[in-house]
């Protein structure tokens, strides 16, 4: 079962920095998670929210933003002090940071509350630059992104995101040829971890925080975890 950091190590450093994935990749995940959307110049950069308002010094929404103007804002002054002055990562700046690792990566585009035009195109472009198309998944609850990103590539893998309780998601998922489901972990019982590996569809469910959450997926055999907690949870399960 990988171990994924959802957004880096939020727990120990702020979320989707370089910073944060470095000390993650450092403590021992198996792969990363991070959010993409664009700037107002349609550069690719690594933020959940629609809007910097929780996680920097100031407010707006990220597509009103030039990735300069972007780049003079704080995002780690509101997680501590220790953190002040950090800046947003750009896309490109994470997959230069993978070079030196073997690690997966798990790419969600945002672009369901905002649809950011040639999101897909300019994510996918990256990928490639960098060679990493082998180890990156993209995900997205905008489902047609993920047909996009298909057409766009065929050798891109997918894993579709969602909420519900979804009867035989797998097939939903071979419907719009995506490799993986990424349910809220609420929705995953031993049912459906097997009737999407009988048919050929991998398991990541997200976000799972809890020690002993994490053992009984393992014993489920689902094939990774997405989580906020990863040191905890390799601590407590790779022995």
């Amino acid at each position: 079962m990988k171990i994924i950091g959802h957004r880096g190590i939020p727990s120990r450093a702020p979320e989707n920095t370089l910073e944060g994935f470095e000390l993650a990749l450092k403590l021992g995940v198996d792969g990363l998670e991070l959010d993409v959307q664009l700037t107002k110049d349609g550069v690719p950069v690594v933020i959940h929210d629609e809007q910097v308002n929780r996680t920097s010094n100031s407010h707006g929404y990220v597509k009103d933003y030039t990735y300069q103007e972007l780049r003079l804002l704080d995002f780690g002054c509101s997680f501590s002090s220790e953190f002040k002055g950090l800046k947003i990562p750009a896309l490109e700046e994470v997959l230069q940071l993978l070079h030196d690792y073997d690690t997966y990566l798990n790419l969600e585009l945002k672009s369901g509350i905002i649809r950011y035009e040639g999101i897909e195109e300019k994510v996918i472009e990256l990928v490639e630059k960098y060679d990493y198309v082998e180890k990156t998944v993209i995900s997205s609850f905008n489902h047609y992104s993920l047909l996009k990103c298909k057409e766009i590539s065929s050798k891109i893998r997918t894993g579709t995101l969602y909420f519900a309780g979804l009867v035989e998601p797998w097939i939903y998922a071979k419907r719009i040829d995506s490799e993986f489901i990424h349910p809220y972990y609420y929705n995953i019982n031993l049912d459906i971890v097997q009737g999407a590996h009988e048919n050929g569809v991998g398991v990541f469910p997200f976000v799972v925080n809890d020690v002993r959450l994490a053992k009984k997926f393992q014993e489920m055999n689902v094939d990774g975890i997405f989580t906020d907690n990863p040191v905890e949870i390799i601590e407590a399960i790779k022995v």
